[in-house]
């Protein structure tokens, strides 16, 4: 049932609670941080609502009428109730930010989270923290399901009901073992070619996988060829291209140390004769359910990510 609005403002019969102990209006002001005036306006706004007087003013101090001592025990109760409802309230809340549960996708969780956990438990030294590392998809139905606080996908695509901001841009890269016949294309492959090449790929829900047909689609391109090989983790990938089963694109991010140690050549790729260029920059994004702002810890990591 609706609270009474005689009973909205607990704030005033817990100064009465002051005076009372007290003796005076004063030091109840004191103890509750307000000016004495303020404090006699708010007492007196009380008596005003209830229709009884409740102190009995003096210069030497304020004593409750019998009317009043009636008021303060009755309140004392709910004082009381209200002051177990605030604990319970902020043993819950303690709880909940002592744990952060995330769910990011393998480009993310791999190669920008660690630096993030970082600064992040740098903030909370007691926190715990959970990861886990799966495809966009899998991200955005565990955000939507409540089973983890916050979310990273790299896919273009998300479903209704889930909030996101870019936190980090990412680009795709064509790459290949050092001796495939395309380290020899000075001019790159073109677009058509790729598409109709069968690569080493993760699996459809991917958000690597996604972005890149996306993008292709925007270059024009109708027919992708199905992947060479559907393997569950960029590791994988990368060994396998090293070793020549075929081209793959990955995630800058993901290839830095095999480009930078001739593991994996990089390969230019250029637009067909009258068609739009291929875009292989993307956008890395933070998700959670709309209209649930971030609190918290997750509200820190989310902060930290986009810094």
């Amino acid at each position: 049932m609706p609270l009474a609005p005689l009973f909205a403002d607990l704030g005033s019969f817990d100064l009465l609670l002051s005076v009372a102990r007290l003796g005076s209006v004063g030091q109840a002001a004191r103890e509750h941080g307000v000016s004495q005036p303020a404090a006699s306006a708010r007492l007196r706004q009380l008596e005003r609502r209830l229709g009884i007087a409740l102190l009995n003013r003096t210069p030497r101090g304020s004593t409750l009428t019998g009317e009043g001592a009636l008021v303060a025990d009755w309140a004392r109760a709910a004082i009381e109730a209200a002051d177990a409802l605030a604990a319970g309230v902020g043993a819950l809340r303690a709880a909940h930010d002592s744990t952060l549960r995330v769910a990011a996708s393998q480009t993310v969780a791999e190669y920008l989270f660690p630096g993030w956990l970082v600064s992040v438990r740098a903030a909370h030294p007691a926190l715990g923290v959970t990861l886990d590392a799966v495809n966009s998809a899998d991200v955005a139905r565990r955000v939507l399901a409540g089973e983890v606080d916050l979310g990273f996908v790299e896919g273009p695509d998300l479903p209704s009901g889930l909030h996101a901001e870019t936190v980090h841009h990412d680009r795709l890269t064509l790459v290949v073992a050092p001796d495939h016949p395309w380290v020899r294309r000075r001019r790159g492959v073109p677009v058509s070619e790729l598409a109709a090449t069968p690569l080493v790929a993760r699996e459809s829900s991917s958000g690597t996988r996604r972005a890149l047909e996306s993008a292709l689609h925007a270059a024009g391109v109708t027919t992708i060829a199905p992947p060479l090989l559907e393997l569950s983790s960029t590791t994988a990938i990368k060994y396998a291209v090293a070793a020549g089963s075929g081209p793959a694109v990955l995630s800058s991010l993901a290839i830095a140390g095999e480009l930078s140690s001739g593991a994996l050549v990089e390969v230019a790729v250029k637009a067909d004769p009258g068609a739009p260029p291929l875009v292989l920059r993307r956008e890395l994004r933070a998700v959670w359910p709309t209209g649930q702002p971030l609190s918290g810890p997750a509200r820190d990591l989310f902060a930290i990510a986009r810094r």
